[in-house]
């Protein structure tokens, strides 16, 4: 809408040579206050529709650009210092600072190379997955039949263990930040993500409002942990650690009462399903490989958008459906939810997210408001995606004796990654090689450049919450900074 022309034909209309020479009452007291409240309330309307021309979007769109501009010319800085510190530096530009970074083409091994030059067929693409699962891409690959449980009693977590008593009395400190989903792991069979989901939905109620059957919430989650892959770190520990601390994130005061029910399943299923069926690779290298996934998917946000699609379709069998009781408008929403906030796991959207994030907070500040006032759809997606990318990179924040077994994970991931590149004569992916990179130097540009910025403006939306992980946040980084070798020749690599 024009408000320029809206206004000035107001004003046109309002001229002396158009107005009425009817003389005219004078106006009570009564009608005066009337036609005030109606003026506010057309101001209100305007500022309404001044909101839905994207004005905020534009303020994010600057915060976005002025952040990018900022970190890049921090890493540029950081790469100059050292060798690592430019692997460190790209690492960081590839994977956090979106697609435009990683726009060259892939590169062709030698093999590749020697046979288009004699005119032989083209080779077999990679893939990560097993070739009997490759060839079911023409539907969704990685996809297994579901199974139905045979507990004839469920047990009380979920899952069969004999160490049911261990089991609980970790699970009894769900509620608290730092958790150790390695032990976790070990007392329910390997099964961490269905007993920390469980566990969370009885004590939200969350199956009673959504008229949920127990035994079909445990055949769901049995089947979502099947589906992930045993890779070093994307595997099921790693969703339900993710998910208990959103779950953690969702009791902060600040949040009381913020958030519907629907919302808060729909975040608690988004963070248990966010890397189903994840290869232990990254989106590059399968766009670089040209694999299966990235070809299905347009490389565009290929794991995320490969991990909706596993999960959703697990939903379809009747035993597995854990939405089954509710109407076409919640479904449709939770889905819409739950996509939109899957898909900002895609580590190249942070940017974004942060600029997002730190637009909300600045407007907070300035309103004066000491509350998270979310009074549309996209403000309340925003706080949720942004919830479920801290929990995401949420590693740094817990328990250094937690902590450090999550970096040995993520490194030896990408190591295996590298392992791969290197035989398949591709480039070695930023901190993937072995030989070079460097844990503890890689760890604190990680935590300077990425994790406390995301961290610091979501301490200061839920302001004071979130400041003992802040300060967990910093000691970690202060222990990982005086393990940096002094002398570059004797820096520490993992083998």
């Amino acid at each position: 809408m024009d408000f320029a022309y809206l206004f000035c034909s107001k004003q046109k209309k309002d001229s002396p040579e158009n107005r009425s020479t009817t003389p005219r009452k004078s106006l009570t007291d009564e009608d005066q206050e009337r036609l005030a409240e109606e003026t506010l309330d057309e101001l209100d309307w305007c500022l309404e529709q001044l909101e839905t021309i994207q004005a905020h979007r534009s303020v994010g769109d600057m915060a976005f650009s002025k952040f990018k501009k900022m970190l890049n010319k921090e890493l540029s800085h950081f790469s100059s210092e050292s060798k690592s510190g430019s692997q460190i530096s790209d690492y960081i530009c590839s994977t956090f600072l979106g697609k435009e970074l990683n726009d060259k083409k892939p590169e062709l091994g030698p093999l590749q190379e020697e046979e288009e030059e004699e005119g032989a067929a083209a080779p077999a693409q990679v893939s990560m997955l097993p070739k009997s699962r490759c060839q079911a891409m023409s539907r969704i690959s990685g996809l297994r039949k579901c199974h139905s449980n045979s507990f004839s009693v469920l047990p009380k977590y979920g899952v069969d263990t004999p160490r049911e008593g261990e089991l609980g009395t970790l699970l009894e400190d769900v509620d608290k930040w730092g958790v150790d989903v390695f032990r976790i792991s070990q007392c329910s069979n390997t099964h961490p993500l269905t007993a920390v989901s469980y566990k969370i939905f009885r004590d939200r109620n969350l199956c009673q409002t959504f008229k949920i059957p127990s035994k079909t919430l445990v055949n769901f989650l049995l089947n979502l942990e099947d589906h992930y892959l045993r890779v070093p770190y994307h595997n099921s520990g790693h969703a339900a650690d993710v998910t208990q601390s959103v779950h953690v994130l969702l009791l902060m005061p600040a949040l009381e009462s913020v958030f519907t029910d629907l919302e808060i399943l729909a975040i608690l299923f988004s963070a248990a399903i966010h890397d189903v069926d994840h290869p232990g690779v990254t989106n590059q290298y399968l766009i670089n490989s040209s694999s299966e996934l990235a070809l299905m998917y347009n490389d565009e946000s290929v794991l995320e958008n490969h991990s909706l699609a596993v999960a959703f379709k697990l939903l379809q069998d009747e035993n597995c459906n854990i939405f089954a009781s509710l109407n076409k408008k919640q479904i449709l929403s939770l889905r819409k939810m739950s996509i939109d906030m899957v898909l900002a796991t895609d580590m190249s959207k942070h940017m974004n997210l942060l600029a997002d994030l730190k637009t909300m907070v600045e407007t907070k500040k300035v309103s004066g408001s000491g509350m998270v006032l979310l009074d549309n759809y996209t403000e309340r997606i925003q706080v949720l995606q942004n919830m479920v990318h801290c929990a995401d990179l949420s590693n740094p924040t817990k328990p250094l004796h937690i902590y450090k077994q999550w970096v040995k994970l993520i490194m030896e991931e990408f190591f295996e990654q590298g392992d791969k590149e290197r035989s398949q004569g591709m480039d070695i992916s930023p901190m993937c090689d072995r030989l070079t990179a460097t844990i503890e130097k890689s760890q604190v540009g990680f935590i300077d450049y990425i994790v406390h910025p995301l961290w610091e403006t979501w301490g200061d939306l839920v302001y004071p919450d979130a400041q003992d992980i802040l300060d967990t946040l910093e000691e970690n980084r202060d222990w990982y900074q005086n393990m940096i070798p002094i002398s570059p020749s004797s820096s520490r690599v993992f083998t």
